[in-house]
Formats: C-alpha cells, structure tokens, sequence
C-alpha cells in the first residue's frame, strides 16, 4: 500500500480516552496494497498468473458487473437470513463482505482508475491502481484475488454469506469508494478488505490497518478494532508471516486515508498479507498451500469476531 510516510502506532483499547488520536498517514493511493517506491504489476503477465481454480459462487452474492466506461457496479443485496445455532454452521445468518484489492486489468484502464473519486474526510483520490508484484512478476491483483476465492470458500462452508467486491481477475475496478458502498448495501457485520504491500526489501510481515476514533468512522471504531484483534491473532497464530518489521506497531496500522474505511458504515479492516518485495515473503505468496494457510488464518480470525458478536448480543 503505496505512502510516503510511514509511523509506528500502538491499537487503541476499546474504551475511549480523551487522549489525541494517532494516525499513521499515509499519502499513497488508497486501497492500493502496494508500497512506497512500488512498481505496477506486469500487465503481460497478469492474465496468466491468475488463480487456477474455481470456487462455485454463493447465490446470494450480489450482482457486480463492471465495464470499461464505468467503474460503477450494480449491487442487488438479498435479505439476511435469520442467524442459526446449528453447530456445523457455525456463521449462519453472517454477512462478510471479501473485498480483493485491484482488479487484474486494471492496467488496461488508466483513464478509469486514475479517476478522481471520493475518498472520505474531504479528500479525493484516484479511483484505483494496479498495485504491486514480486519480483519474479507474481502480480498482487491475483494473489488477493486467490486468497479472497479460499476464504470465501471457507465462510461459505461455515453457513455465512458471502459478497465480494469483485467476480473475477480479468476485469477493472470497482473505485474505491464503490468497494465501500457494497459493505453498506449489504449490511455487512465484517469488512475484510485484503492485499499485500510493496515496502522495502528488508522489510517483513503482515499488517491490519483499521481507522481511527475520529470523525465518521467513531461510530464504527470499538467495533472495527475488535475484528483487528481477532484477524491479528488469527494470523499471528498461523505463524505463515510474522507482524511487520517496517510499518506499524505489532502487527497493526492505524490509517485515515483510506476510502474503503472512511466510508465504511460497518466493522472494517485491510489486511497486508506480507512484502511483495521482500524475497521470504514472495516465496509464500506464490505458494498455493501458503495462500490457503492465510486464508484459514483470516478465517479463524473472523470466526472469532463474528461469533464474539452474536454472543454479545444475546
């Protein structure tokens, strides 16, 4: 995720204090999971290095077709069903909105993704990027892509519904504050937003970022930050990538600028699923059994949030 400035943030507690917000601001493009000094991904390789498999879509997933002209999607969002205590469906009744950083073609689109659009607290920003790659030119676009389809596969298997803010690699978009809009419209109880960062060689890790306790996304913060300690935990348990050694604080960022949380009106997050950029980390991206590690470690995380928050409510 590309910025120019990075700091180091401790999480909040969830009981709020008078004390001054910290932010770690960052003047990249928002929604982009690649990293300052970051290269696109190869647009020749792009379609040849999306994912391999299939995974059947859930009925109830809304319908999101993007075109060339606009990045605009229509969403058709489905009554919730009622949540179940069936043990074996463990997420029935849940709502999770997967949100695959980039689309794979984007590339092929610069008069739509350089695109000014809204980016919440007054700011505008390009409607999308490219994002980052391994070195080796593993494109970021399909390593979120791939990783989203295993955990949508996993929530579907668990009873939960699933949308996702896209329905393929081969396409362009949707902007950023329209990857927003689809969480809303579908009442989501988690916003799981997921890329891979493009920061300095040297550098390791994964990272959760959430928005801050200020302005609109107050309202959502106790609850936000709660899905942040459960996907933390849940990938720091997995023991596939450690907490980033470059950006953050044990393994959390706090950011402001980015749309897909400003404009969240749900518990939202973004995960960093590791350094395109750093050669340990490359390695298990490019990983089919790596990615599905990840995408069990998103999962038990989630698992954790949303049935903590059916318990809290009973």
């Amino acid at each position: 995720m590309t910025r120019s400035r990075r700091e180091n943030i401790k999480p909040r507690r969830l009981v709020r204090s008078g004390l001054p917000v910290l932010l770690a601001l960052g003047a990249g493009l928002m929604g982009a999971g690649c990293g300052a000094g970051s290269r696109p991904a190869r647009g020749a390789t792009v379609a040849a290095r999306t994912a391999s498999f299939t995974v059947s879509a859930p009925r109830s997933r809304p319908r999101i077709a993007v075109h060339p002209r606009s990045s605009r999607p229509r969403v058709t969002v489905h009554p919730r069903s009622s949540r179940s205590t069936d043990a074996t469906k463990p997420l029935a009744g849940e709502t999770v909105v997967v949100d695959p950083g980039h689309n794979g073609h984007n590339y092929l689109y610069p008069s739509i993704i350089n695109r000014l659009v809204p980016a919440g607290r007054g700011r505008v920003k390009p409607c999308n990027t490219t994002g980052t790659s391994t070195d080796g030119g593993y494109p970021e676009a399909a390593f979120n892509w791939d990783v989203a389809l295993r955990l949508r596969a996993l929530l579907l298997a668990q009873g939960a519904r699933v949308v996702l803010t896209r329905h393929s690699n081969t396409g362009v978009g949707p902007c950023v504050n329209v990857r927003a809009a689809i969480g809303n419209a579908a009442r989501a109880d988690a916003v799981i937003a997921i890329h891979a960062d493009g920061g300095p060689p040297d550098g390791r890790g994964f990272q959760v970022i959430y928005a801050p306790d200020l302005g609109a996304t107050a309202r959502t913060y106790a609850a936000s930050l709660r899905l942040a300690r459960a996907v933390n935990h849940g990938l720091r348990a997995s023991g596939v990538l450690p907490p980033s050694t470059y950006v953050g604080h044990d393994g959390y960022s706090v950011r402001d600028d980015l749309a897909g949380l400003n404009l969240s009106t749900r518990p939202a997050i973004f995960v960093e699923l590791g350094n395109m950029r750093n050669s340990t980390d490359a390695a298990i991206q490019i990983s089919p059994q790596m990615r599905e590690r990840l995408a069990k470690a998103l999962d038990a995380g989630l698992k954790q949030f949303l049935v903590a928050s059916v318990a809290h409510l009973r």
